[in-house]
């Protein structure tokens, strides 16, 4: 089957005028941004009158493509159908609209705009400066879209959609799992700024026995290849979850320190980041081979009175976190530190070993579970990735008309 590559412009109207002949009593859905999800999602909105949002605001209509153009979230993928309560539809100034003519599917147009690709070209092509970077709306309007049939375009984006949906059900399933972690933690301890039952408060200078800091020597833009030496970056343990593909190789010539590798077992805590971010701490349960710590991220190595998970999942708690943060010190623009000696000297609640020891029984017994989930998950990652390559070039339509 052949097809044909047309300028999105030719296909849709991108910004189309907005409001003509709306009632200004007319019930609309209003979006900020933050009701439009990285995975390509609306909220419903919230329920305001039309006079309220005619001014100063993005008109659309239910069912149009909304792709932010303002950096970071263009580059974070908030690129989604709108799927509103009402049939009209107002938000922020910060969206391009993209309203598909006869001949394009919605559905098929923004799987099209969410392949990784699109938003990196759209990045090169921001105009302005700093965190005020847009996307110019001639970008989208010269994408070369390729336009099989329409009865072929909604044929694609349902199978994209479908395995879309199942990667979906996999992140909620790991989330629910998430949630059992920190209802179990609450059950077994309760609160512990409360502190209901009465466990000691102790400093942790009484139950660290040293806080290791590693170096940040100049590395290459890219992650360690197999064999190679890495230095871990602070998205490593941002999210207070292990995560060892965020690292940058280590150049050759730049010599490795042994001491410094990060090991099953250890205990993670990233002293600087920005207000929000700092004071992140991540148990490895695993790790590849060679990757070493930055100067960013201490590593705890505790005592025989604590043990590891229970420690993690303590200083994780959102509200114990936020006492944690409130150690740091400087200045937003720096990036706020958390020194060793007042980390030391924070005070933390200490349940009983074996009352520790037995939540971290139930928690690898949960874990287990979610990594099952994300081995599925990661292949549905990949059939996505594959399908989606597939459908855009061409190659999914040919195959199913052979």
């Amino acid at each position: 089957m052949s097809f044909t590559l047309v300028p999105l412009g030719e296909i849709a109207e991108i910004n189309p005028p907005q409001g003509r002949g709306v009632d200004p009593d007319t019930k609309v859905s209003f979006l900020g941004m933050a009701d439009v999800s990285e995975r390509g999602t609306t909220s419903p909105g919230e329920s305001r009158l039309y006079r309220e949002v005619r001014t100063g605001y993005t008109a659309f209509r239910n069912g149009d493509v909304l792709v932010a153009k303002i950096t970071p979230c263009f580059q974070n993928g908030k690129i989604a159908q709108a799927q509103l309560e009402h049939q009209i539809g107002s938000g922020s100034t910060e969206f391009h609209v993209i309203r598909p003519g006869k001949e394009a599917d919605a559905r098929y147009l923004l799987r099209f705009l969410r392949q990784d690709w699109v938003r990196v070209e759209g990045e090169l092509r921001m105009t302005g400066s700093g965190g005020q970077r847009r996307v110019p709306e001639a970008y989208l309007t010269s994408l070369a879209v390729p336009l099989p049939p329409f009865a072929e375009q909604r044929r694609i984006a349902a199978i994209l959609d479908h395995v879309d949906t199942l990667r979906a059900k996999r992140r909620e399933a790991i989330a629910l799992l998430d949630d059992l972690v920190r209802a179990t933690f609450l059950d077994m301890f309760g609160d512990p700024l409360a502190n209901p039952r009465g466990w000691s408060r102790v400093p942790m200078r009484e139950f660290v026995d040293r806080i290791d800091s590693g170096k940040s020597p100049q590395c290459l833009d890219r992650p360690a290849a197999e064999g190679e030496w890495g230095v871990l970056k602070l998205g490593a343990v941002t999210k207070c979850v292990y995560q060892p593909n965020e690292n940058k190789a280590l150049p050759a010539s730049v010599s490795a320190e042994p001491g410094n590798e990060v090991k099953k077992g250890d205990l993670l805590f990233t002293r600087k980041n920005t207000p929000d971010l700092v004071a992140a701490c991540a148990y490895v349960r695993d790790t590849p081979s060679r990757l070493l710590l930055p100067d960013l991220i201490f590593r705890l190595v505790l005592g025989e009175m604590v043990d590891e998970v229970y420690l993690q999942a303590l200083l994780s708690w959102p509200p114990k976190r936020r006492k944690v943060q409130e150690l740091a010190s400087g200045s937003a623009a720096s990036m706020p530190n958390i020194s060793k000696s007042k980390l030391l000297g924070f005070v933390c609640e200490i349940p009983p070993l074996e009352l520790q020891q037995e939540f971290a029984l139930r928690v690898e017994g949960i874990e287990s579970q979610k990594a099952i989930h994300q081995t599925h998950l990661a292949t549905l990652d990949e059939l996505f990735t594959s399908l989606q390559q597939r459908a855009f070039s061409g190659c999914l339509w040919e195959h199913e008309a052979a």
